[in-house]
């Protein structure tokens, strides 16, 4: 079985295209839902999951960060093979499986924006891009990782690689991939990249402003502090 991971932060406009792609591309699977946000994007789950008993949903009163919410539904997760994407559907249906597919080969497979074979099909800001491109050369730097991009918001992985580290992961916030990754390779397990073809997706949670957050996050989980 697979499990497919949804952090939902105020997502009530887009969750329910969402979940309905994912019944169609993965029938049967198990789909997990972390709402902590204060919109009705629970309400929308509750009313899947009476039609799907495959469908999950976790409810926090209070705000978890995108990683927590990840940190919460991999502690419940029981596929084989465990997956995290995010609710603008910037990744596709055909990409996601093409990505449990080459996990065959790997511990853990990462969507990745720039490599060759990627699309972008709908550019981020200037801004963004310029940002994104910044923290990719500090996460080598810092944490030695090899990956061309580590926050594109879709990622599989092997349960028992998962398992190995989740007890050890300190961050809550979108920096939680990078942990994630640099954990897991630490370890020893094989990670991949795969080209996917991409949109960037308006309504998007965070916000330049973050990148502070993340910086200092990730450098006290890197040296201890």
């Amino acid at each position: 079985m697979k499990s497919i991971i949804i952090p939902a932060y105020n997502e009530e406009t887009r969750i329910k295209r969402a979940i309905e792609n994912l019944i169609e591309g993965f029938p049967g699977q198990e789909i997990i839902v972390v709402c902590d946000g204060e919109d009705n994007s629970d309400d929308i789950i509750k009313s899947f999951s009476v039609r799907y008993p495959n469908i999950r949903l976790l409810c926090f009163g209070n705000r978890l960060g995108k990683g927590g919410a990840l940190i919460q539904g991999l502690k419940v997760a029981e596929g084989k093979e465990i997956c995290f994407v995010d609710a603008d559907e910037s990744v596709s249906i055909d990409d996601l499986k093409c990505m449990f597919h080459a996990l065959h080969d790997f511990d853990g497979v990462i969507a990745s924006r720039r490599l060759k074979r990627s699309k972008i099909l709908i550019k981020q800001p200037i801004q963004r891009r310029l940002a994104s491109r910044i923290f990719n050369i500090f996460v080598r730097m810092v944490f030695g990782l090899p990956f061309e991009d580590t926050q594109c918001g879709a990622k599989v992985f092997k349960r028992e690689a998962i398992l190995d580290i989740l007890n050890d992961l300190k961050t809550t916030g979108f920096e939680t991939d990078v942990e994630i990754l640099w954990r897991l390779r630490k370890m020893g397990y094989r990670i991949g990249e795969y080209p996917i073809s991409w949109k960037h997706s308006k309504g998007t949670k965070f916000k330049l402003s973050d990148s502070k957050c993340m910086l200092i996050s990730l450098i006290r989980t890197r040296f201890g502090r």
